[in-house]
Order: structure tokens, then C-alpha cells, then sequence
């Protein structure tokens, strides 16, 4: 029948649509290929729309059964789609089955003739029709992942996978992002509805790595050319790799074992990729690109990443930029305005002093002189506060709920100083020894607060070896008696009451612990740096606190209520193998 149909006028309601030369066929010879499938039936779509306006029916699902068919072929898809680009504004929000069924066509891996009548038929749609601007995003957005792979064997499915490896796929992605451009070329606001649907459409973290990556690869691309809605981008990423995060922190020491750690490697790598070719294009520092994505970062942070407590990988996003020019500084000085102001809730004050102590400890491209003057700044504020309690005249009890921004100080201030000591003291050892005394630590451990008596053991015992090796303060006078009266630790109620706490009373984590996941963005060369010299500072530490004392463990994350069992108080004499 197509033979005849070369050689005779079409049917009223059939056409045609080939080649020029009659015996050649998409540049094949005709006579020595399959027939290709070019036949439609119907009328045209202008007189299937109008018959459908009538209530005919019959020739509407017709055209949308046509546009279904699985085996369509790329000179159909081409010649409906100059069709219904010739009369796109008569397709209504009454035609929205028709659209949908348009907007389901398999154009990408197609021809580039497809795609190219493809993108300009969106355009127009957009254009004529703003009723199905979300429809068309919708769709392209859904591209954003490799398509589904079935496999079935006997009528069963065996295989269900979302991990298809498209040597295309480069290519497939590519184009979803031209579709996007143009789209956006016709219709300027369209970021506006593009943020929700792009949080609508992320993945179930149960999806494959490979899923979950390419989706947020697509994301962080879309805001190469629509930049204004990167920091929109950038907190729906960061909040789903959040609750990736405490999900895997929470297996404690084995999380690298845990489901979903490679999940999170993969996703924490893509986006440090991409910070790192924001703020370093062809290699050199984009100063400008690069605060402005600070800028970003540091309001999701404050939304997102302060206020969850015990995540252990992904505010190392915000400690890779800091390691750029001056950023670290910057980030110190917000944490620091955060914690001294009193109108924030005390639970995000403890957390900015935690990020004040880890950041000082672990950094160590921070110079020594950042580090003292953050250093001061704590001490200072610890001494005031001190001061105040003594004006009052009344005594005071170690209750966490109503002290607990001092004593997150206090505790930021020992552990950067068990960290940064040696290099305080390199410069200049009679200098050093002098900015220490000059600190005044004795009085903050022998206040009444007792700090002592609420920090972390571990923190506790490296603090009182480091002080007591330098002649800075005399810490186990203290701690021996904090044993013996095994003075408790208290948590005012809700109720008005105080209730007894025996762990980890300040529930305590140091988010800049050492990074566990495996890819971490090996090209990183700051945080490369930042981690051989953070395992040799944990060495240090190890070599002066003995390995046969179980009290002293690795300050990570969870680590705490293993270890410590009973109460928080029961931190030992000296060190043997610390002078």
C-alpha cells in the first residue's frame, strides 16, 4: 500500500510525508530497504480541532492514539510537530490530554531534525500557550535522571532499573537544558515556576547513586544559566543530602558500611566539583563568583545545616570554601554574631560556638594569628560572663539549659587550644607561653560554673595534659574533686523543675571531625591538604593520651554515649605518658 501511495494522490484522509526524490527515503534507496513507516490517518490537526470543538470525538483520540504509537518514527514526529506549530494557539487549556500526549513524545535521543522541531514547538507553545508552561517543565525536568530499564523474562519483570548506563547520555542531558533555555528565552519568569518543580522532582534517595547524581548534576547546570536561582538550587540539594547525612551519622563508626554513605559520597562530590569550578574557572580565583556563592551558602547554612545537629559530612561544603581567600575569616565573624547575640535560641548559639571551636582546631590553613584573635574573643566573652554571675552575688549550679552558650564556649575554647597550642607556641615559645598565662584559664576551670565538671571527658583529659605540660592551669585538682563529690549535672525542665543528666550533658558534636566518605572531590587540593595535616594532628594527640585508657576516644559525632556510659564526670588523674 505505501508503493501505491507513491504513485497515486493520498486518500482524503491519509497523507504523506517523504522525501523529494520519490525513490529515496531519509537519503536510502528505496528500492533496497524496508518501507519506513510515514502513513497517518486522519484529517489535519486545525480540522481535527474544530470537529473536536463540536463534540466529534472519533478523530481527536485518533490523533492522540497516532501520537502514541511506541514505533513512531522521526519524519512523523517532525511533520505533526510543524502541525501543530502552525496552529499552537488554538490549542486551548481544553486540549490539555492532547498536550500532555505531545509533551510524552520520545524526541530526545532522536534525530537532530527531531530536536530541533522539537525545541521550536515548545517555544511556540510557551509563547501562544502559558497554560502549559509548567507542563513542559514538568517534562523536561523529567529527563533530568537515565531512563528506566525493565527487563522481562517469560512475562515477569526481573529487572527494574533506574541505572541506565546511555553511552547518549551526555547528549540526552544537553538537550533537556537547551529545551530549558529556550523555554526561557520565550518566557523570562520562568525560574519562578522551574525552583518548586525541580524540588518536586528529586528523586526518592532509595533511587541509585547514579540516579540521584545525574539529577543533582542537572540541577547545579540549570544555574549556569539561570543564576538567579542558585541559592534556590543549592538549598533543595543540600536539604536532601541533610537527611542523607543524619541518617548515615547516626551508625556511628561503621557508617561507611551504611546504605546510603555512598549516596552521599556521590552527591557530596558533584557538589564540590561544582563549587570548585564556580570559584575556580581555568584554574585561577573568581573572586567575585566566589562570595557570591558564600553568600549563598551561608544563608542555606543558617537555615539548614546550624540548626541540624549531628550531621557529619555535608557542612564540609562550607569548610572547602572557606580554605579560599579570606572566606574563613568571614564565616568565623558570622558564627561569632550568631553566638553572642541572645535573641538567637540558645540550641543555635551552642551549635555556632561548636562550628568556632572545630573550624579553629581542624583548619589548618587558618593562620595562627586568626586563630588567636578568635580565641580571645571566646575568652574574653567567658570571662564577662564569669564576671557577671559573681556580681550577682548568688550561687550558681552547673545547669546546662541555663548556661549552656558558656559552657559550648568553654569547650570550643579547650578543644582549639588542644589542637593549636603547638602552633601558638612555634612562633615563638616565650611568646606563646605568655598569650596563654595571659588567657586566664586558671579562673574559667576553677569558676563555680565548674566547666569542667560539664564538657566532654575526652576534651576534658587532653585539655588538662596540654595545660598542665605548660604550667597554663592545673585542671586535676579540679577534676579529682568533681570525682570524688560526683557533683551532678542538671537540665532545667519545661515544667520548672531541673532533672539530672548523666551523658553528654551539652550533646556535643564537632562537625568539622574527620571526613570518612570515600570520593570526596579528590581534586580538592585544600581539603587533600587539610586532611594529612588534621591525621597528623590526631597523631600527636594519640601519642600523649595512652591507647589503654578507654575513656579517651575519637571525638566524632555519636562517639560519646559508646564510650561513656556512665557519667561524664568520671575523667581520671594525669596521663602517665604526658609530662
Amino acid at each position: 500500500k505505501v508503493g501505491e501511495a507513491l504513485n497515486t494522490n493520498p486518500p482524503k484522509d491519509v497523507s504523506w510525508w517523504g522525501s523529494s526524490d520519490p525513490m529515496e527515503i531519509d537519503g536510502r534507496d528505496f528500492l533496497n530497504t524496508p518501507p519506513t513507516k510515514t502513513v497517518r490517518f486522519g484529517g489535519s490537526v486545525v480540522a481535527t480541532l474544530a470537529k473536536y470543538k463540536q463534540g466529534d470525538l472519533q478523530q481527536y483520540e485518533l490523533l492522540k492514539h497516532q501520537l502514541s504509537d511506541p514505533d513512531i518514527k522521526d519524519g512523523q514526529i517532525i511533520n505533526w510537530l510543524q502541525e501543530f506549530r502552525s496552529c499552537v494557539t488554538l490549542l486551548g487549556k481544553d486540549h490539555e490530554h492532547l498536550i500532555h500526549t505531545i509533551l510524552r513524545l520520545p524526541w530526545l535521543g532522536r534525530s537532530p531534525a527531531v530536536i530541533e522541531e522539537y525545541l521550536a514547538f515548545l517555544g511556540n507553545l510557551v509563547s501562544a500557550q502559558t497554560v502549559f508552561l509548567c507542563a513542559c517543565l514538568k517534562m523536561v525536568v523529567s529527563h533530568f535522571i537515565p531512563k528506566r530499564v525493565k527487563i522481562c523474562e517469560g512475562g515477569v519483570d526481573i529487572s527494574d532499573s533506574d541505572d541506565d548506563e546511555d553511552e547518549n547520555l551526555a547528549r540526552t542531558f544537553g538537550h533537556c537544558h537547551q529545551a530549558l533555555q529556550v523555554i526561557l528565552r520565550y518566557v523570562p519568569s520562568t525560574s519562578h515556576f522551574l525552583v518548586p518543580i525541580l524540588n518536586e522532582k528529586f528523586p526518592f534517595v532509595q533511587k541509585s547513586s547514579r540516579t540521584l547524581e545525574c539529577y543533582v548534576h542537572n540541577l547545579l547546570r540549570v544555574t549556569v544559566y539561570i543564576p538567579t536561582i542558585q541559592r534556590d538550587v543549592l538549598e533543595i540539594v543540600i536539604g536532601k543530602m541533610l537527611k542523607i547525612d543524619v541518617s548515615v551519622c547516626s551508625q556511628g563508626s561503621g557508617l561507611t558500611a551504611h546504605p546510603m554513605a555512598e549516596k552521599l559520597d556521590s552527591l557530596m562530590m558533584v557538589t564540590m566539583s561544582y563549587i570548585r569550578d564556580s570559584c575556580l574557572p581555568k584554574g585561577a580565583l573568581d573572586v567575585e563568583r566566589t562570595k557570591e556563592l558564600f553568600r549563598d551558602l551561608l544563608s542555606i547554612f543558617d537555615k539548614l545545616i546550624l540548626p541540624t545537629h549531628a550531621s557529619c559530612h555535608v557542612q564540609y561544603i562550607l569548610f572547602y570554601l572557606c580554605s579560599f581567600r579570606a572566606l574563613a575569616e568571614a564565616f568565623l565573624e558570622h558564627l561569632w554574631k550568631v553566638f553572642q547575640n541572645p535573641s538567637f535560641a540558645p540550641v543555635l548559639r551552642q551549635a555556632a560556638a561548636g562550628y568556632i571551636g572545630s573550624l579553629l582546631a581542624r583548619a589548618s590553613f587558618l593562620p595562627v594569628v586568626t586563630v588567636r584573635a578568635c580565641v580571645d574573643l571566646l575568652v574574653q566573652w567567658i570571662h564577662g560572663y564569669i564576671d557577671s554571675l559573681d556580681a550577682g552575688g548568688r550561687q550558681a549550679c552547673c545547669d546546662v539549659t541555663l548556661h549552656g552558650p558558656f559552657y559550648t564556649a568553654c569547650q570550643a575554647v579547650f578543644y582549639a587550644l588542644i589542637f593549636r597550642h603547638r602552633a601558638i607556641l612555634e612562633v615563638n615559645m616565650k611568646k606563646g607561653l605568655a598569650y596563654l598565662q595571659g588567657l586566664n584559664l586558671e579562673r574559667v576551670v576553677m569558676c563555680q560554673l565548674n566547666p569542667l565538671n560539664v564538657c566532654l571527658p575526652a576534651v576534658i583529659n587532653l585539655f588538662a595534659a596540654f595545660t598542665r605540660k605548660y604550667q597554663v592551669a592545673f585542671c586535676y585538682t579540679v577534676i579529682e574533686k568533681n570525682n570524688r563529690q560526683m557533683l551532678p549535672v542538671v537540665r532545667s525542665s519545661n515544667a520548672g523543675g531541673s532533672v539530672a543528666t548523666n551523658t553528654n550533658p551539652l550533646d556535643s558534636f564537632f562537625p568539622f571531625d574527620p571526613y570518612l566518605l570515600k570520593r570526596y572531590c579528590p581534586n580538592a587540593e585544600h581539603v587533600d591538604v587539610y586532611i594529612r595535616s588534621m591525621d597528623e594532628e590526631d597523631d600527636f594527640l594519640n601519642k600523649e593520651t595512652p591507647h589503654s585508657d578507654p575513656r579517651i576516644m575519637g571525638m566524632t559525632p555519636g562517639s560519646y554515649d559508646r564510650a561513656f556510659p556512665c557519667s561524664p564526670c568520671s575523667v581520671g588523674s594525669p596521663p602517665v605518658g604526658f609530662p
